[in-house]
């Protein structure tokens, strides 16, 4: 499923891969159109059947993950609302034992994120999870998001890497397409991204897994790479 020996970089999307989507698709799909109608006097699915054509109209591009562009679009506070149902946060499971994992190997753990720099201050503030890794990368940052394939060409600058020493891992198949068509040199698929949905289907042609479980014991049986850290 990944080849450990070659790997030197993880490469880790952060929603649906290490933190539970389900904040996500509650916040876009449930609280913000509850707000939204409370805030326009509309009925509740009214504001849906107005909001979620809108949002996923920009589906694959900057905008759909940019908190500045949503608040300026609908005149509300789009942090301050996720920040009422912060205590959805979480991680997904097995998580911290597979970054762990990672150290342990002397593997390089980047999270390569598309989301805004403001709620990833949110949910970073929630978890701690900056503390587990090495890095973190917002594509808001290179200025155009992960499916773009010349993102990570980009994302040499503030981050360099050998890309067919790397791994990405990742719970978006059109993410996981673009690093496999820039050169990444392996990809997993995460298939539960959501504690409250039912699991994906898998990829045709990128190996995938439910849980990070299911990679650890291969994981932990990998000699340690030298540390230059």
């Amino acid at each position: 499923m990944v080849d450990w020996s070659s790997v030197e970089t993880v490469f880790l999307d952060m929603d649906g891969t290490l933190l539970d989507l389900h904040f996500d698709n509650h916040f876009w799909l449930e609280h913000l159109p509850r707000r939204y109608a409370e805030q326009f006097d509309l009925h509740p699915q009214q504001a849906k059947d107005t909001l979620i054509p809108m949002i996923m109209a920009e589906r694959g591009s900057l905008n759909w993950y940019c908190t500045d562009y949503w608040s300026e679009k609908l005149s509300v506070d789009i942090t301050g609302l996720k920040a009422e149902v912060g205590d959805r946060i979480g991680y997904r499971p097995h998580v911290t034992d597979f970054l762990e994992a990672l150290k342990s190997a002397g593997l390089r753990s980047v999270i390569v994120t598309n989301c805004h720099p403001d709620p990833l201050a949110l949910k970073l503030e929630r978890t701690g999870l900056d503390r587990l890794v090495d890095s973190i990368v917002s594509s808001h940052d290179l200025g155009k998001p992960k499916e773009d394939p010349l993102f990570w060409q980009d994302l040499k600058s503030v981050t360099p890497y050998t890309a067919p020493a790397t791994l990405m891992v990742d719970d978006s198949f059109p993410v996981l397409e673009s690093a496999r068509t820039a050169g990444i040199g392996q990809c997993l698929a995460i298939l539960a991204p959501d504690s409250r949905q039912p699991a994906r289907e898998r990829h045709p042609e990128i190996p995938s897994i439910h849980h990070f479980n299911e990679v650890l014991p291969a994981l932990r049986q990998r000699q340690p790479l030298p540390s230059n850290r």
